[in-house]
């Protein structure tokens, strides 16, 4: 038996606002409480817009867009009814749900009649109010639209349909076609590609130049990518959808930057090199407008190197080089200050995620934070006081706080309150909105000065924390042990972090089943200090029905260091799993627990552990749940899994020894299995294979298809069924 350090069992136990009120409590939470009814939605602060000025922000109430003072509260000025949003030859207003203003605020797109392309991507028919004229129009009658986009100037909009980008001149009202080479699967024009937009976080591939003379783009080329196809049973006879989808170890889309000059009213491409098996996941102007830097990294995603191309001279040169014996992650925290003499960017090169300050001549001015801790969001630079603002896990891996810090070095924390903190800033930074939750409290929205001073609340969510009081909800508290087995490269035993929820009405001379709740890919976080929402509820159901529910993020997750989240490189499944197994070794010991009803539950990557867990982990857990899961990392896509595994043709061992499907002969417990028929992000085929192994190795499970339904299953009844199916199979194998 492996001996154990317990570091505390209850670490922290957070204030629990219902728990004054506990005696009264009489409710019993139900699924349609937490899936149907919206019971226990909070209220939030949503689509609020910075202004200009710095003091004022725009936000749309219903059916008025009003602008407010962040520092009073007052509103200041309606901008807009939208029930007078009527287009010319029609008698109904249009749906405004969303928009974006033009730079000078005398405009405003507005996206309607949308409809999904993939998880991020979605087409609109768009419409352009002018403010000064009152007038509405749409801003295409050839089709919808994606992706469109105000010059700087405010005088064009630019858009991509059907993989070409196109221009509408707003004073003529005319549409020119820029691009003509555009084609389904085969050549994509400013709109990211399916496996760019999943893995890089980007759809819209072009970007005005700040002189709204030039825009730049990324062209895909898909034709070597091979295609998946995907069945619809919504009909007869089924639809095919097909799309291309590299898988890893396959070919990508070859990308190229091309710029399209407003005034010559031509193309050219910017030379990045003679290698073409390479990413370019960002692209963006400096503050010189005819200076275009590109992001471009290695295929095994280990070198990062970021050029200069002067568009007027045609020339390229190196700007930035890094490279990681790992892998380098991409973000959005590229900054190009005012004094177009120097640049910031995020890096993990001293082990922990940091600041730095680097002249346009490539050579560092200074590393402007550092610490064992990580940056974990960048949120800007205030030009006026040379200070940047960022969050972080300074206080603790649970906690995120946000901060200041100038070019010299000199750190201020800006919130204190403990949990998780995060802000949307004012225009010039003078003011920001904090969003601040932790594990057992919703949300609270608050505005604060520059200077960390809070102003005001906008929001408590009172009446949530009104209704809860009448439910009984046991505190979500936090643990962290260790296992002679849970050590980093260097030998260390290092502890791992964990939150349980004990069932209501515990009686510790007792013991209970427990469900553990896993995610654990790399660089993720389930163990924090912050509201979970539907997650929480659904949690709290299964106390009410005498479980205990935990979670632990295991080796590879993220918010502690470089060491701790990149240790499972090239050996996806390995670790994570013995982390599993340590967890409920640690379980078993605690005398409260029924050690042999010992579950885990996971989606996605947490679909994977799940298998893993009840395969090669058979031994430790009675029963898993698995949705829509990876079961071999030869089915995923190869940016995500190249960056974490190389090539399989150069790993083959590292696919093969933690793909689930090779140890089903393990499997001697409970096994649910559920996927979505039409998920395009984890394919069907992960499942189907799953099964295939299990039937030849003779190991019964259960299996549950949601007919059309993607990598959310989500949709009108189906996500309650989901989890009522889940529910029922827990209380049938687990208690």
């Amino acid at each position: 038996m492996k001996k154990y350090f317990i570091f505390s069992l209850l670490t922290i136990v957070l204030f629990n606002p219902f728990g004054s009120l506990a005696q009264q409590a009489t409710k019993t939470i139900s699924m349609s409480d937490i899936w149907a009814s919206g019971e226990f939605y909070p209220q939030m602060v949503r689509g609020l817009n910075p202004l200009n000025d710095g003091n004022t922000y725009a936000v749309l109430e219903d059916s008025l867009l009003n602008v407010y003072n962040y520092k009073t509260g007052e509103k200041v000025n309606t901008l807009l009814n939208t029930k007078k949003l009527i287009p010319e030859g029609t008698d109904k207003a249009i749906r405004m749900g969303s928009y974006m203003m033009s730079k000078d605020e005398t405009k405003l797109i507005i996206p309607t009649e949308t409809e999904s392309i993939y998880r991020h991507s979605s087409k609109s028919n768009y419409y352009v109010y002018n403010f000064e004229s009152g007038q509405l129009k749409p801003l295409s009658n050839n089709g919808k639209q994606q992706l469109a986009s105000f010059s700087p100037d405010g005088k064009h909009i630019a858009f991509v349909r059907d993989n070409n980008i196109f221009l509408t001149d707003l004073e003529s009202y005319t549409e020119k076609q820029l691009t003509s080479d555009g084609e389904f699967n085969k050549i994509i024009n400013g709109a990211a590609d399916w496996v760019y937009e999943e893995e890089f976080s980007f759809t819209k591939a072009f970007f005005w130049s700040p002189d709204s003379r030039k825009i730049a783009y990324l062209k895909f080329d898909e034709s070597n990518v091979k295609l998946f196809q995907l069945e619809y049973f919504n009909g007869l006879y089924p639809e095919w959808y097909s799309y291309k989808y590299p898988k890893a170890g396959e070919d990508n889309s070859v990308v190229s930057v091309h710029v399209y000059d407003l005034a010559s009213k031509s193309s050219t491409e910017i030379d990045t090199g003679e290698e073409t098996d390479i990413y370019l996941p960002r692209l963006e102007w400096t503050k010189n407008p005819d200076i275009l830097a590109i992001q471009r990294l290695n295929r095994l995603q280990n070198k990062l190197e970021i050029l200069l191309a002067n568009t007027a001279t045609q020339t390229v040169k190196l700007l930035y080089s890094e490279t990681n014996p790992y892998y380098i992650e991409i973000d959005n925290n590229l900054t190009f200050l005012p004094d177009s003499k120097h640049f910031l960017i995020t890096s993990e090169k001293d082990g922990f995620n940091h600041l730095y300050i680097y002249g346009m001549d490539g050579k560092l001015v200074k590393q402007l934070t550092e610490g064992a801790w990580d940056i974990t969001k960048f949120y800007g630079f205030q030009a006026q006081n040379d200070k940047v603002y960022y969050q972080s896990t300074e206080t603790s891996p649970l906690d995120r706080q946000i901060y200041q810090v100038n070019l010299k070095g000199k750190k201020t924390q800006l919130t204190q309150t403990p949990g998780t903190n995060d802000a949307s800033f004012s225009s010039d930074f003078s003011h920001f909105i904090n969003t601040q939750s932790d594990a057992n409290t919703p949300p609270v929205f608050s505005v604060y000065n520059q200077k960390g001073k809070q102003l005001r609340v906008l929001e408590e969510n009172i009446a949530l924390k009104s209704r809860l009081t009448a439910y009984t909800l046991s505190p979500k508290t936090f643990f962290s042990f260790t296992d002679s087995n849970t050590t980093l490269p260097n030998g260390e035993i290092v502890a791992l972090n964990g939150w349980q929820i004990l069932p209501h009405n515990f009686d510790s001379t007792k013991t209970y089943p427990v469900l553990v709740y896993v995610y654990g890919g790399p660089g993720s976080q389930t163990v924090n200090n912050s509201w979970a929402w539907n997650d929480y509820f659904w949690h709290q159901l299964l106390a009410q029905k005498g479980y205990i529910v935990v979670s632990v993020d295991n080796r590879g997750t993220g918010a502690r260091g470089e060491i701790f989240k990149k240790m499972t490189y090239k050996e996806l499944g390995k670790y994570e799993t013995e982390d599993m197994i340590a967890t409920a070794n640690y379980l078993a010991e605690l005398p409260y627990v029924n050690k042999e009803k010992i579950g885990i539950y996971g989606w996605s990557y947490g679909g994977y552990m799940s298998s893993l867990a009840i395969t090669k982990g058979a031994d430790y857990f009675n029963t898993a749940v698995a949705v829509a899961p990876v079961t071999n990392w030869r089915y995923y896509d190869n940016i995500y899994t190249e960056r974490f595994m190389q090539k399989p043709q150069d790993n083959p061992d590292g696919y093969d020894d933690n793909s689930p499907i090779n140890h089903v002969e393990k499997l001697k417990g409970n096994y649910l299995l559920v996927h979505g028929s039409a998920d395009d992000n984890v394919h069907y085929q992960n499942s189907m294979d799953m099964i295939t192994a299990l039937v030849k190795a003779d190991k019964q499970f259960e299996l549950m298809i949601y007919p059309d339904k993607n990598h959310g299953i989500y949709g009108g009844n189906t996500r309650k069924h989901l989890f009522d199916k889940i529910t029922k199979f827990l209380e049938d194998n687990l208690k």
